[in-house]
């Protein structure tokens, strides 16, 4: 085979099917090397989000060995390495799929331009999103700023079939490749990755299983039991989805098939991923949210931004003495992910009983979930702090204890994730304690604190207080 080989570049895409570039990279005949960079924004990611790319970067790697093909790993600058593989293998064309954060668009266009001023053809594709942000428009040409009208705006789109499974030629000669289970990717997890990895489902055909599953068992009830607490009621899937193992289409595609077949439950499963999409929306037209105020007249709002206050550390640790804020937290060590209804209050909790700078909350779910997803924390942050994308922002102030008795009515939640609240916790609950940084000093025979730190009729009247003397 005398053809040039392709370098096919995988960033969030780990998966054969419905892959766009991939699928353009092979469609030319040529030999397609895959190649996945440790590069200068995997690198500034936090522990969780790292480790866990490690581990779905290592699945893809073993799915293509099982259809002929291998992945280049490789670790430095991502243009340097690129024209280092570009020099080694002859290759005159990189493809690879596109991402909308500010940090991930500024590195692609930089290598675009470069390679481009170089005589390579340089080729990105859509396929992390149902929709590119640019495609979805307002009468008037702008962008979407509101959720609903944004859904009502694709509900009826068609995002395309999802494409089939590549066949993949090899080049006559592989070049070198790192060892990316050497690389360290999980150090920073320490202890905490034997106790978070029985969650996980890393890899396309997991993904794939876990949507069938749910499909088969969980979609019909769905929009009844998806705020559930105590339940296991939601797709599991943004683990998946944020790294690529399954695309945002298949699963559109399977909830149409779902609501054609009347199960109730499918058009909220249809809306959550477009609001997902919504996410990644206005990541691209206003890259701001995902280090400022989205709103800026909130940029003279008297947050607390000591991330070291004893308040904000017995958050961070599940300690805060409000049952359902602290179960969450806790679920959040051990699991690698959060119930999203749960997101909402320790982040509501957080931003307006403790009036902390919604930054502070944000750097620190980057750093523990391993479905991180720099639009969607993003968003979600902002939205719960009032300084995002909401119709009514300023004043909800979600009640924990009330919204415990709604979503937990029974406290199965918070005795699942809290061992100081039974004589005979559950193992999960005692690997809380396993989980977390043994310099905290906690242990399950500690006491769980008499009283909140801050109570949350005088936490919420503080918050209002503080919105009450400014003008929005």
């Amino acid at each position: 085979m005398t053809r040039t080989p392709i370098l096919y570049w995988a960033r969030r895409d780990f998966r054969l099917g419905d892959n766009p570039a991939l699928c353009a990279a092979a469609a030319s005949g040529c030999p397609v090397i895959p190649v996945f960079v440790v590069d200068e924004v995997m690198e500034g990611h936090g522990a969780a989000p790292k480790w866990r790319l490690g581990l779905g970067a290592e699945a893809f790697g073993a799915a293509l060995a099982g259809a002929g093909s291998r992945l280049i790993v490789r670790r430095g600058r991502a243009l340097d390495v690129l024209r280092a593989l570009i020099a080694e293998t002859g290759a005159r064309e990189v493809h690879w799929n596109r991402l909308y954060d500010p940090a991930a668009r500024r590195r692609d266009e930089a290598v675009k331009a470069a390679l481009k001023a170089e005589g390579v053809e340089a080729r990105s594709h859509g396929a992390h999103v149902l929709f590119e942000p640019w495609t979805v428009a307002t009468g008037v040409g702008g962008f979407y700023r509101v959720y609903t009208p944004f859904w009502k705006a694709v509900r009826g789109r068609d995002p395309g079939e999802p494409l089939a499974v590549p066949k993949l030629a090899a080049p006559e000669v592989w070049p070198a490749s790192e060892d990316i289970a050497g690389m360290g990717l999980g150090d920073a997890m320490r202890r905490g990755a034997e106790i978070v990895r029985p969650y996980l489902a890393v890899g396309e055909e997991a993904a794939r299983g876990r949507l069938g599953a749910f499909i088969a068992e969980g979609i019909a009830d769905y929009a009844d039991r998806r705020d559930d607490l105590a339940r296991d009621g939601t797709s599991h899937l943004s683990e998946n989805l944020t790294h690529g193992e399954i695309s945002a289409r298949t699963c559109w595609w399977a909830g149409m098939r779902a609501m054609e077949q009347g199960k109730p439950g499918a058009e909220t499963f249809l809306k959550e991923l477009v609001w997902r999409d919504f996410a990644h929306h206005l990541v691209h037209h206003t890259p701001h949210i995902v280090e400022t105020n989205w709103r800026e007249d909130w940029d003279a709002f008297p947050w607390n931004e000591d991330a070291g206050r004893e308040d904000v550390r017995a958050w961070r640790r599940g300690r805060t003495g409000m049952q359902v804020v602290d179960a969450a937290m806790r679920e959040m060590y051990v699991t690698g992910r959060m119930h999203n209804r749960a997101r909402m209050l320790v982040a509501s909790y957080l931003c307006k009983h403790l009036l902390t700078h919604w930054k502070i909350g944000l750097d620190w779910f980057e750093d523990c979930l391993v479905d991180w997803d720099p639009a969607s924390n993003a968003m979600g942050w902002q939205w719960s702090a009032g300084s995002g994308p909401d119709a009514a922002p300023y004043f909800r102030v979600f009640n924990p204890e009330t919204q415990a008795e709604k979503f937990d009515p029974h406290g199965r939640y918070r005795r699942r994730w809290v061992a100081e609240l039974s004589s005979d916790p559950p193992q999960a609950a005692r690997s809380y304690f396993d989980a977390i940084p043994e310099s905290w000093g906690m242990s399950a025979a500690d006491r769980y604190p008499a009283r909140p730190v801050v109570d949350t009729a005088l936490g919420r009247q503080r918050a209002l207080d503080a919105y009450s003397n400014r003008s929005f």
